[in-house]
């Protein structure tokens, strides 16, 4: 599934960290790929060549095919016959089904965010919205997606349902790898401002309705902008 709009990867920065502290090779290794793929260090459709990637990461081929397993099962790495291993990459279903349980999963923590917030976590929610206005009306752009990323925290650690934190954990992963590719939608993320704002005003008032049904408006319009920008070439799309 490779993003057609993507093209050659610019080596700006390291691919990897090189730390490996007190850890597991493997555990390491996966934490390493995966980050690498969430923050678009690796990008989608990138293959992942095993003798350059243990060259990088100075290790044998075995930790890194272990590593490639588990980030298969998440959904982060395909392997097939001709091409070897690869990072995904996402059709248009794959971001209309993500982001259908988006909904149903940031609907119920909306939900309880507005009934169960204690007051630190509101002022928290509120110095979010505060920041992201000044940000945007500076122009500062390349911080306010990161901000906003903080609310995503504070309305999730509200469930109390064990089982769907950890389907929201779970998602996680693709959620902060897509907001990375929604960054350069124009105006998306100064968009999303005054969208979250309406949701911080719904859970201050304790509003639970209103809170999910404001959340779920945002996703579908962060979708809506998703399907819109992709290259109506690309295979699956």
């Amino acid at each position: 599934m490779d993003d057609g709009r993507i093209g050659q990867r610019v080596e700006t920065q390291p691919v990897f960290t090189a730390r490996s502290d007190r850890k597991k090779m493997t555990d390491w290794v996966w934490e390493e790929l995966r980050e690498a793929i969430i923050e678009l260090r690796l990008r989608p459709g990138e293959p992942l060549r095993e003798a350059a990637l243990a060259e990088q990461l100075g290790v044998s081929k075995t930790p890194l095919r272990e590593a490639f397993a588990r980030l298969e099962q998440e959904g982060l790495v395909e392997t097939t016959s001709f091409k070897g291993a690869v990072v995904t990459g996402y059709s248009s279903r794959d971001l209309e089904e993500i982001y259908e349980l988006r909904a149903l999963l940031e609907g119920a923590a909306a939900r309880a965010a507005a009934e169960r917030s204690t007051d630190v976590a509101l002022r928290e929610l509120q110095e979010v919205v505060d920041q992201s206005r000044a940000l945007r009306d500076a122009g500062e752009l390349a911080g306010l997606a990161e901000l906003l990323g903080r609310f995503d925290i504070i309305v999730y650690a509200q469930v109390s349902n064990e089982r769907i934190a950890a389907l929201i954990d779970n998602l996680r992963a693709h959620l902060m790898r897509i907001g990375k590719l929604t960054e350069a939608i124009p105006g998306r993320v100064a968009a999303s401002v005054e969208e979250h704002a309406a949701i911080v005003d719904a859970i201050r008032a304790r509003d639970p309705d209103e809170a999910e049904r404001l959340i779920r408006v945002h996703i579908g319009s962060v979708l809506a902008d998703q399907l819109a920008t992709r290259d109506p070439t690309e295979a699956g799309g």
